[in-house]
């Protein structure tokens, strides 16, 4: 399973951004996909996820804020992040369980200003 995530950037606080991830090859193979993020300092933590079925689970500091969502045509998750803060900025990976087993994507950058 190969994952490759886009749509980083910089923003203003109070913004939006919204992320993509792609997926490709075993990607029958998947159960659940999902967002962590990492900031400067600190341990990956989890965002977002969603199951195959669609169920989705979200940490409770982006309740209210962020949505994930799939395309299953495109083999492609999103993150729409709304009402973005300063505390949000990190790098964002985007990834998928098989069987298990863990697949990262390569990370994106999200910077909320001061």
């Amino acid at each position: 399973v190969q994952l490759q995530a886009s749509g980083g950037g910089l923003v203003q606080p109070g913004g939006s951004l919204r992320l993509s991830c792609a997926a490709s090859g075993r990607i029958f193979s998947i159960d659940a996909r999902g967002w962590y993020r990492q900031a400067p300092g600190k341990q990956r933590e989890l965002v977002a996820v969603i199951t195959r079925g669609g169920t989705t689970n979200y940490a409770d500091f982006v309740k209210g804020r962020f949505t994930i969502s799939r395309d299953n045509a495109k083999n492609t998750v999103y993150l729409q992040m709304n009402t973005l803060k300063p505390e949000d900025t990190a790098v964002y990976y985007c990834n998928a369980n098989s069987a298990g087993w863990p697949y990262w994507g390569q990370g994106t950058l999200v910077t909320v200003l001061q």
